[in-house]
């Protein structure tokens, strides 16, 4: 039976070192703060913004939340960016995504400030990646990283296989990989014969947005399973992983709840104290 990878212990851990670094900072006259944008009435995003901005209040971090309509302009959008840009008691910006479909989410990437973007969005940031630069970088890959840091996995020559190409996750996720020497399969919703990718993964990486995606019979044996899907089926929280079905198969996995999700949000706010960081020291 597959080890459980525990993401709430290991951010904990690592928020008790990003509390020393706020409170270091605050010494030196330096509050790091965020300022979240929310575009619409999306529960999940909602609730997402809720659980940031309390996670920066527990940090120590300053927090600033503007909630707009979802039938608001794009340039009003861009405009609120700018008036954050110039703020200089604002270290880091995110917007949450999904945006309203009139909104050119490329322009909104573009406008976030590359030293403020906390997403690690902005082509500039997407640009250091590519080289290898590794500064504000997409939270959720970073955290999973970290996990494969805090346990040890050495990714070098491993047989990846992620299964998302978004600008957020997978794309990201694949440079970090390569950075580190793994061999890097990406797979996406036009891929063809998925199985035939994923029973060859050492390292399975998911977060396709459909629950229960990935069954035992998919996986090759020993492989690490890490689940980055949030999906709600009849009431509860479930991942792109049938969970009961491949944990015999697997020898680590993360859950869902409780895995991925935590530490993409400690990488928020590490991002926000790098950016604080970045406003003073450069």
């Amino acid at each position: 039976m597959g080890r459980i990878i525990d993401g709430k212990k290991i951010s904990l851990e690592i928020r008790k070192n990003l509390a020393f670094e706020v409170r270091e900072l605050m010494s030196k006259g330096i509050h790091p703060s965020l300022s979240t944008i929310l575009v619409g009435d999306d529960p999940a995003s909602e609730l997402y913004i809720k659980m940031k901005t309390r996670a920066c209040e527990d940090m120590g971090i300053k927090s600033k939340n503007f909630h707009l309509p979802a039938d608001t302009k794009e340039s009003e959008l861009l405009q609120l960016i700018d008036e954050q840009n110039r703020d200089p008691a604002v270290h880091g910006i995110l917007v949450q995504l999904p945006l309203p479909e009139h909104i050119d989410r490329n322009n909104i990437f573009n406008r976030i400030s590359p030293i403020k973007d906390v997403d690690g969005i902005n082509p500039v940031n997407i640009g250091n990646l590519l080289m290898g630069n590794e500064v504000l970088v997409s939270c959720t890959p970073k955290g999973i990283i970290r996990i494969f840091e805090y346990e040890g996995i050495d990714l070098k020559g491993r047989e990846i296989v992620i299964i998302s190409h978004s600008v957020l996750i997978g794309k990201p996720l694949a440079m970090l990989l390569l950075n580190r020497n793994a061999t890097v399969t990406i797979c996406h919703v036009h891929t063809k014969n998925l199985k035939k990718h994923t029973k060859n993964a050492e390292i399975l990486i998911v977060a396709a947005g459909v629950p229960n995606l990935i069954s035992g019979d998919m996986l090759g044996d020993n492989a690490i399973v890490i689940d980055v899907g949030i999906n709600r089926v009849n009431g509860k929280i479930v991942g792109d992983v049938d969970f009961e079905d491949v944990r015999d198969k697997v020898s680590l996995i993360t859950p869902v709840p409780g895995g991925v999700g935590p530490m993409t949000i400690t990488m928020l706010l590490e991002n926000t104290i790098i950016a604080a960081k970045m406003s003073f020291f450069g």
